[in-house]
């Protein structure tokens, strides 16, 4: 298990982050403190992310903990050792059961060693992710902020934060994830901290906690 940034290390690069971009430092200044989200990590983490994809909340928790029932040890040796036909029982669709064998495949390869992964620098840790059938590039980005607490990682595909961005610039449009990633830059080496504090940001106007902007 990791340690998440602290709370005085994530104020610092707020501040950091504010003196860096004036355009983000008004969103900084209104947004609520926040503490770096956790994910499962390792192979149940990635399969877990995998499995409550482009479903409702209600539905996401439903399947895991059905999930969790079929597969008490869930290790990639477990996962390939059953086929799609069992996994497709355990609420996965074919295309997820698909990926679920194919992220415990690469395991066992060698080709992502999730055990190994922590090691990498963040590119090619994105990439040996990505190079997995069903693991695009947010998940992999948000899988290894969320479990391994890098700073610098920002999904740009990301429709929250492209939204966020936009409050930030006080545009009509959302940038693209090719603009956003490119809005970004500036924001190096806390690029996952500005990714925490857009969430935040977003998340409070939409509870109303804060005004839209």
């Amino acid at each position: 298990m990791f340690e998440p940034p602290s709370a005085e290390a994530i104020l610092a690069a707020r501040k950091a982050l504010a003196v860096a971009d004036p355009a983000l430092a008004t969103v900084e200044a209104v947004t609520p403190p926040f503490a770096w989200r956790v994910g499962l990590g390792g192979f149940p983490g990635l399969l877990k992310m995998i499995v409550q994809q482009q479903v409702s909340l209600a539905s996401a928790a439903a399947i895991w903990a059905r999930v969790e029932a079929g597969l008490p040890e869930m290790t990639p040796e477990i996962v390939a050792a059953h086929d799609e036909a069992y996994l497709r029982t355990l609420g996965l669709s074919q295309p997820k059961a698909r990926y679920a064998r194919a992220i415990a495949e690469a395991h066992l390869s060698g080709a992502c060693d999730f055990d190994a992964l922590r090691t990498l620098p963040d590119e090619e840790a994105i990439a040996a992710l990505t190079a997995i059938k069903g693991v695009g590039r947010w998940t992999a980005e948000v899988f290894l902020m969320f479990t391994q607490g890098r700073l610098d990682l920002f999904p740009g595909g990301d429709v929250a934060l492209q939204e966020a961005m936009r409050w930030v610039d006080r545009v009509e449009v959302r940038p693209t994830e090719k603009q956003a990633y490119a809005r970004a830059e500036l924001w190096r080496p806390y690029r996952g901290v500005a990714a925490h504090l857009l969430w935040a940001c977003y998340g409070a106007v939409k509870r109303r906690e804060i005004a839209p902007f």
